[in-house]
């Protein structure tokens, strides 16, 4: 958060992230994967490490993230990580199959009531240059959420659509 606002991970200035910290949970990391015994914890550590450790939102590495969280879908089968991994995939594999996988998800789960699920999609959708559907995905999303500040961040993507 900035000023109270919500920020994207991808907008987030890195450079303000405490190395030392990022540096030593890797450490940790490291010294736990090397007992070949990985958990879930271990993978959900490994997805954290590889989003600290990249320097700018682009140096991210979304191809290792996805195959992480389909090894989490496998250890942990759940439709919050299968969202993940489809966002995951739609980052590394390209949009429009990310995007196939998050509609078959919400075709048939809980996570049609879930506001990531609508803000995820819309996220994708925007990317795609598909303003109409990505408006009614954020607003969606919207509805779905009673948090002010992910309501705050939810309107200022919809203002930004209108913008550009």
């Amino acid at each position: 958060m900035r000023d109270g606002l919500m920020i994207s991970l991808e907008e987030q200035d890195r450079s303000s992230w405490d190395a030392e910290m990022i540096r030593e949970g890797t450490e940790l990391l490291d010294r736990a994967l090397r007992l070949r015994r990985a958990g879930v914890y271990q993978v959900q550590a490994a997805i954290a490490s590889m989003h600290a450790n990249a320097a700018t939102s682009d140096e991210t590495d979304w191809a290792e993230i996805a195959g992480l969280y389909r090894k989490l879908l496998e250890m942990s089968p759940s439709p919050i990580i299968a969202l993940n991994y489809a966002v995951a995939l739609a980052l590394s594999a390209g949009l429009e199959k990310g995007l196939d996988e998050i509609d078959r998800l919400g075709g048939a789960s809980e996570l049609e009531s879930y506001y990531l699920y609508h803000a995820a999609r819309a996220d994708i959708l925007r990317r795609l240059g598909r303003h109409e559907e990505a408006l009614s995905s954020y607003r969606e999303a919207m509805d779905l959420t009673e948090n002010a500040v992910e309501k705050a961040f939810l309107r200022r993507r919809i203002e930004g659509m209108r913008v550009n």
